[in-house]
């Protein structure tokens, strides 16, 4: 449902760019890329970008910048645990490329985020997804719900690991 921050103008032509690939045989995850990694109004501002999908996994960034720090000078853990969020909910939307239009839930559930280091500089997370059933209900056509598990690893530019994430998510799609 759109609010004040999330135009239903917004919303229509993300749904349509996703509509114009939805025919082809091999899905076009740059295009999904573009499209989900400027839907979240709150991903926005807070400068999370979405820089990597594909069918395995995605990649979300977080920026080298003074407002994504603590008091301390370090990446704030509520930057790391949303790009964490975002490159699994990425992965997600690559798993699924084929019955992405039919999406009709997608609830973090719960998580647990292990923090190792002190996190400084530009921010990658490696976001996977799995499911024991996930490539049954993507070639499926019927009604689904089901579990999911991410698991998200971020690393510093030298690439040191600074964090690791698992998410628990609820899912359904809709019958196509």
């Amino acid at each position: 449902m759109p609010t004040e921050n999330e135009p239903a103008s917004k919303i229509a032509a993300a749904q349509a760019r996703l509509v114009e690939m939805a025919g082809a045989q091999i899905p076009d995850y740059e295009q999904i890329r573009r499209t989900v990694d400027t839907l979240v109004p709150f991903v926005n501002l807070a400068g999370v970008r979405m820089t990597e999908l594909g069918p395995d996994s995605a990649v979300a960034e977080i920026p080298a910048e003074p407002d994504k720090l603590n008091h301390l000078g370090t990446v704030h853990a509520g930057a790391l645990f949303l790009a964490a969020e975002v490159a699994c909910a990425g992965a997600f939307s690559g798993a699924i490329a084929p019955r992405i239009l039919h999406l009709r839930t997608f609830v973090l559930r719960d998580t647990r985020a292990t923090f190792l280091r002190a996190a400084h500089g530009r921010i990658r997370a490696t976001g996977t997804v799995a499911s024991p059933v996930l490539a049954d209900v993507v070639a499926r056509r019927t009604e689904d719900q089901f579990d999911l598990t991410g698991k998200a690893l971020l690393r510093d530019d030298s690439g040191a690991l600074v964090a690791k994430v698992d998410l628990q998510y609820f899912c359904r799609l809709a019958a196509a």
